[in-house]
């Protein structure tokens, strides 16, 4: 793949925030963020537009329609915002460039977790090796984190009995009918998938911690140390270990400083609100969300906001 071309739209409204079609909390997030804009300024119109991925994923098509200004603001994971600007991870052999990239603000996590039969003789990470793994289907989000994970562990697909690659919408079945007895995801909490293994399978989640994940972790910056809460799923007692990737939201160079402005006043004014949308958005806090996972330069409307509130 060399390009990715902008998705074919035509709205008449002010600020346009895209999201991937399959991002159902962006999308949430998304229209959280152009209510408080309506409310704060009543003249203003926003929009959330739900964007194809086409023959690239979904979010480097959000990418692609923020690069070329088709979109005002769009919402995007840590590691595709850092492959985008970067040039590369999957874009290294595109021609084209994502340089006018610029970020605002970071949101939730998206943890990186691990599913376990409790039936599997897997309590660590390190249990997985020898076992029916599903490592991710190529190309997905969960199978590019476990490949990252599998480098630094000094595993490859051999270090498993079974290394599968089902969708993460068949892998569940597998799971419950052990066909594999651990699957990963990535994937705000509460997820419903997760749900769905830990109480029809009788799973649990594992832990990724370690030196080898550290190191992981430090080698990339769109990486961030998180946990998922006990009580986040079904006889959870206990917080999961693990690390993630950010939800991001981006702009570019060639929209203006104000309307980034006013796209940022309207999350961090009411950051309490925004909080309860979702469970996953309740340990927000400011100085996490100016930092994590932000690996273009900040557009100069959003450090403008927070300049005028004394927090840069």
């Amino acid at each position: 793949m060399t390009g990715v071309s902008a998705g074919a739209f035509a709205t008449d409204s002010d600020i346009v925030i895209g999201t991937g079609v399959n991002a159902r909390v962006h999308h949430t997030l998304g229209r959280a963020i152009c209510r408080q804009m309506e409310r704060a300024s009543p003249a203003t119109s926003c929009e959330v537009l739900r964007i194809e991925g086409r023959h690239a994923a979904e979010p480097l098509a959000v990418l692609a329609d923020v690069r070329n200004g088709a979109i005002e603001v769009g919402l995007v994971q840590s590691d595709w915002q850092y492959y985008a600007f970067e040039g590369s991870g999957p874009v290294r052999f595109m021609d084209v460039k994502f340089d006018n990239i610029r970020s605002l603000f970071s949101l939730h996590n998206e943890p990186f977790t691990v599913i376990a039969r409790r039936d599997s003789g897997i309590n660590t990470l390190d249990d997985l090796a020898g076992k029916r793994v599903n490592v991710g289907s190529p190309g997905s989000a969960p199978r590019a984190i476990m490949e990252m994970v599998m480098k630094a562990k000094g595993w490859t697909q051999k270090s498993f009995q079974l290394a599968d690659e089902l969708m993460e919408t068949e892998q569940t079945l597998a799971l419950c009918h052990n066909r594999v007895q651990a699957i990963v995801s990535t994937a705000s909490y509460p997820n419903p998938e997760v749900a769905k293994a830990i109480e029809i399978c009788n799973a649990r989640l594992i832990d990724v911690t370690g030196p080898d994940i550290d190191r992981l972790i430090a080698d990339n910056r769109f990486f961030a140390v998180t946990e998922i809460p006990a009580g986040s799923y079904k006889n959870m007692d206990a917080p999961v270990k693990t690390f993630g990737i950010s939800v991001t939201a981006v702009s570019s160079t060639s929209i203006d400083d104000d309307t980034v402005y006013a796209v940022v006043k309207a999350v961090f004014d009411n950051l309490g609100e925004f909080k309860r949308i979702h469970r996953a958005l309740g340990n927000l806090m400011p100085s996490q969300m100016m930092t994590d996972g932000l690996s273009a330069p900040m557009h100069p409307g959003a450090a403008r906001y927070f300049r005028d509130k004394g927090m840069m």
